[in-house]
């Protein structure tokens, strides 16, 4: 199923007008991690914000919707953000780490993980990672399906 038809059995289970929404998988395991957003235990992610001034995209609002892909491209559930702020790399709350649901969810396993993933992904604009490297930090809640 593509996020198009995703979209509209949600809509159509919830008698819900059309709505914008965004599409996307995460950057490092696109099945592990999507698959812990149906088990609930994934409820964040975070971001860098460089990369949303690079590539001129706004950052993710409070309300939004999103579905969520695996690897192959195919539409895995719907999420509705709950909350986004900027935070410098080093100064990340162990509550968003363990809300990221990865490994053991703790601080020093986030950041090893995200330090690594964001140099790469700095390096490839041409930037170099600080530890004070601002972070776009998301909550969110799963809406659909319900009790994965």
């Amino acid at each position: 199923m593509d996020a198009e038809e995703m979209m509209l059995q949600y809509r159509s289970q919830n008698n819900l007008a059309p709505m914008p929404f965004d599409a996307w998988s995460f950057g490092t395991n696109a099945d592990l991690l999507a698959e812990l957003v149906l088990q609930g235990r994934k409820t964040a992610t975070s971001s860098l914000y460089e990369l949303y001034l690079h590539e001129q995209e706004p950052l993710p609002q409070t309300g939004q919707y999103n579905v969520i892909l695996n690897s192959r491209g195919e539409a895995v559930c719907v999420i509705r953000t709950t909350a986004v702020y900027v935070s410098a790399f080093n100064k990340v709350a162990p509550f968003h780490a363990a809300k990221e649901g990865e490994w053991d969810g703790s601080l020093a396993y986030w950041r090893a993980e995200h330090e690594a993933f964001f140099t790469k992904e700095l390096n490839a604009i041409g930037k170099e990672f600080t530890k004070t490297v601002p972070v776009v930090c998301e909550e969110f809640e799963l809406i659909y399906p319900k009790g994965g």
